[in-house]
């Protein structure tokens, strides 16, 4: 995984980030989102509250979104905690961006499964479209990062790009993709291979075949 840092906090970051307010839309989302806690518990939506200043900064600049400095002391004042315990889970979870990302953060799985089913041709491909791994590429479409397990490990390798997520993977079929998204498409998401659904077995299950028609009951057979 690239090494993961703050933006420095500079007076151009202050000028541009220094007013940030959640809009009236993520205002409702932030105060519903705080809503579910019970009293006193109030600051466990500091999560919930990142996501969404991570979206707005996202509707700003066409981009996944970031988190600088200035907004995330906003959501640290919205929650009336301080700024380091804000900083503390923007920092842990990936899912926040800490730097800009260009406006397709494309997130190349590399742990074993997706490794052993090919990521290493995945990752070929993004360094041969001018991909590097946490950079963004000049005309800012694309950023890159590997990542630890997502969770897709069945439908091997998977690329998240955004919030979809892309799986069932050959080099062939993640150019397909990106060649979409280049164009302003939106590519199905799930798995690339036309002979699955979900991450089913091609060519049909080999084990308790009977389900695939019906609830059987197995019990007495076994």
């Amino acid at each position: 995984m690239a090494d993961r840092y703050i933006e420095p906090d500079t007076p151009e970051l202050r000028a541009r980030w220094g007013g940030f307010a959640f809009t009236p839309a993520w205002d409702e989302k932030a105060k519903a989102a705080i809503a579910r806690y019970p009293e006193g518990r109030q600051k466990s939506a500091v999560m919930a509250l990142l996501d969404f200043a991570q979206r707005q900064v996202g509707e700003d600049t066409g981009t996944q979104g970031w988190l600088p400095i200035p907004v995330m002391e906003y959501v640290a004042a919205y929650l009336d905690m301080p700024v380091i315990r804000v900083v503390e889970v923007a920092t842990f979870y990936t899912m926040y961006n800490l730097v800009p990302v260009g406006k397709y953060h494309v997130q190349v799985c590399g742990t074993t499964p997706c490794w052993l089913r090919g990521s290493d041709e995945i990752m070929a491909r993004c360094k041969a479209r001018g991909m590097a791994k946490g950079h963004t590429t000049d005309d800012g479409l694309w950023t890159l990062t590997e990542v630890e397990c997502m969770g897709n490990c069945a439908s091997a390798p998977m690329v998240q790009i955004n919030d979809g997520n892309y799986e069932d993977l050959t080099a062939e079929r993640f150019d397909a993709v990106l060649d979409a998204l280049a164009r302003g498409e939106t590519p199905k998401e799930g798995t690339q291979d036309p002979d699955r659904h979900t991450v089913e077995p091609v060519g049909g299950p080999t084990t308790l075949t009977a389900m695939v028609d019906s609830n059987h009951d197995y019990r007495g057979e076994w």
